[in-house]
């Protein structure tokens, strides 16, 4: 990730969590997707930082929220995989947690014809000034994810950001 000159309302960072694709074994498919979403709404967004999953994904979290990012966006490590911690890292960093935000994503999924969706222990909340979400590490969870989020985040970020309602 690189900081952005200044904080923006239109700045995003993308964090896979993979100890796989972190270790070279694959290659990250989910993220760049997130990317592209995000870029196409307009948002400006490096390409995604790939971390293992564990206590990388917090020290990758809370360097994007000291950076000023107004969305960071994680994708893998949310299932009931033993190794999947990624929520709870989350947690660490939130302020404040917006958990139908995360339940609206699953509903979603559901609703698309993913009935295992409704097994993702995503978070979604504020740290600081940033919006953070988690979402699935697949491809189709990721779509799912940016189809929810993306005419929902001008309004959360205003809203972080001390906008009216």
């Amino acid at each position: 990730m690189t900081d952005p000159a200044r904080p923006d309302d239109r700045s995003a960072a993308v964090i896979t969590v993979s100890t796989r694709a972190s270790a070279g074994v694959y290659a990250d498919r989910s993220g760049p997707i997130i990317v592209e979403a995000l870029r196409s709404a307009g948002f400006v967004v490096d390409q995604p930082v790939v971390v293992p999953d564990g206590e990388p994904v917090a020290d990758a979290l809370r360097r994007a929220v000291d950076a000023g990012y107004a969305v960071i966006i994680t994708n893998g490590g949310t299932g009931l995989n033993p190794n999947d911690h990624t929520p709870e890292m989350t947690r660490r960093v939130l302020d404040r947690e917006a958990p139908e935000l995360a339940a609206a994503i699953a509903r979603y999924g559901v609703d698309h014809g993913v009935p295992t969706a409704v097994l993702s222990r995503a978070t979604a909340g504020t740290a600081g000034s940033s919006l953070v979400v988690n979402l699935p590490g697949s491809s189709g969870g990721a779509r799912d994810g940016m189809a929810v989020l993306l005419p929902l985040l001008d309004h959360a970020i205003s809203q972080i950001r001390g906008g009216d309602h």
